[in-house]
């Protein structure tokens, strides 16, 4: 992948961009394969690969400038204000939109936050896009409601410009310092989610609810996960830190009671909305706490799926698993460190399969699906 604000010393976002892409996924292999080896894999898969460019579906940019002058990128290592709008993460009709949005935050005279200053309005502008007729979203992420007419009033001037944008939403966040977003949500258009399709699966987006970001590399994710528990002998089954409900969706079947949890309401309301869409009687999602869930059960489960964030599932859910004993633990992690650390609490299990997604290319991150069973 070719980036001019690499190649300047502008942007070093991506890391590995000096390495072929072959290195990196090789790379990436055998650093799973090192932290895993005391576990001893029965299978390892081959790597999925990503997209080396043009596969990002969500773009965070920090507004920088002035209100004449507006940048969208990010503060470089030096200091420097850097437009990320031409990124090639991005798809074209993403970069051309991101430049069409900082044109307008110009035409509009929507002053940047400067957090050193403490002084501005717009932080952030988070744009993304769905495969499914090519729809997007926009989130302006602002100080304060005293700029909530100014956008209003030159909303319909961008959307006629970008008639894509179906969802378009202001976050409140009065906080001053470097938090993404707040608690209050202004919606701006009639629509206030987005439809994505993975094969035959709906999953809805919405502003506060989390979606994977490479839509190629996630479709193979889920569709791995639906091929590995096909055959299994489950019967009852929860997906824990389900989101929007991608696991469970996938694994459903007419014999097979899967119960999604998430601590979001938003991405919980997203989830009911796709077991509807499909007609599944037998798929149930709670906003509750994945760990307080896990402890006030009592009753047998079959199979728990569990894709928590980068810290990993902590020793008190992996002692709650262990002493649940459910037959398999579907795994997927976001990072390989916190998954060994979770692997060796979960003692009573062997990996019988893994296999790595790289859903980050051009940085040492990537995903990992393993599929645990158990000695029981």
């Amino acid at each position: 992948m070719q980036c001019e604000a690499y190649e300047a010393g502008l942007c070093r976002s991506c890391g590995w961009l000096d390495r072929s892409y072959d290195a990196q996924l090789e790379t990436k292999q055998a650093h799973a394969q090192q932290l895993l080896a005391p576990f001893a894999p029965k299978v390892w898969e081959v790597p999925f690969a990503s997209a080396q460019e043009g596969f990002r579906n969500k773009a965070k940019m920090q507004a920088l400038g002035f209100a004449h002058a507006p940048v969208l990128g990010i503060v470089n290592h030096e200091g420097a204000e850097v437009c990320l709008c031409d990124c090639p993460l991005y798809s074209p009709a993403m970069r051309h939109a991101l430049h069409t949005i900082e044109g307008w935050i110009k035409t509009a005279g929507i002053t940047p936050y400067r957090i050193n200053k403490q002084k501005g309005e717009l932080k952030y502008v988070l744009l993304t896009q769905v495969r499914h007729q090519e729809k997007m979203m926009l989130r302006l992420v602002v100080r304060s409601h005293s700029v909530v007419a100014r956008i209003q009033e030159y909303l319909p001037q961008l959307l006629n410009q970008l008639p894509l944008i179906e969802v378009a939403s202001i976050n409140i966040q009065p906080k001053h310092m470097a938090i993404l977003e707040g608690e209050e949500e202004l919606f701006l258009t009639p629509q206030t989610q987005l439809l994505e399709y993975f094969d035959t699966v709906p999953l809805f987006i919405r502003p506060k609810s989390f979606f994977q970001t490479n839509y190629v590399v996630a479709r193979a994710l889920y569709a791995t996960a639906r091929a590995w528990t096909h055959a299994l002998d489950i019967h009852v089954a929860w997906d824990l830190f389900c989101g929007v409900g991608g696991f469970a969706l996938h694994l459903a079947r007419e014999d097979v009671a899967i119960t999604g949890i998430e601590i979001e309401p938003a991405a919980i309301a997203c989830a009911k909305q796709s077991a509807a869409m499909l007609g599944l009687k037998t798929l149930g999602f709670s906003s509750l706490d994945a760990a307080d869930f896990a402890q006030s059960q009592a009753s047998r489960v079959d199979l728990i799926v569990v894709n928590p964030p980068r810290r990993g599932l902590g020793s008190a859910l992996c002692a709650r698993i262990e002493s649940l004993a459910p037959t398999y633990v579907l795994y997927s992690s976001c990072n390989a460190d916190t998954l060994a650390q979770d692997l060796a609490l979960l003692s009573g299990y062997s990996v019988e399969k893994v296999q790595l997604f790289d859903m980050f290319a051009h940085t040492a991150h990537y995903e990992v699906l393993v599929l645990l069973k158990c000695h029981c």
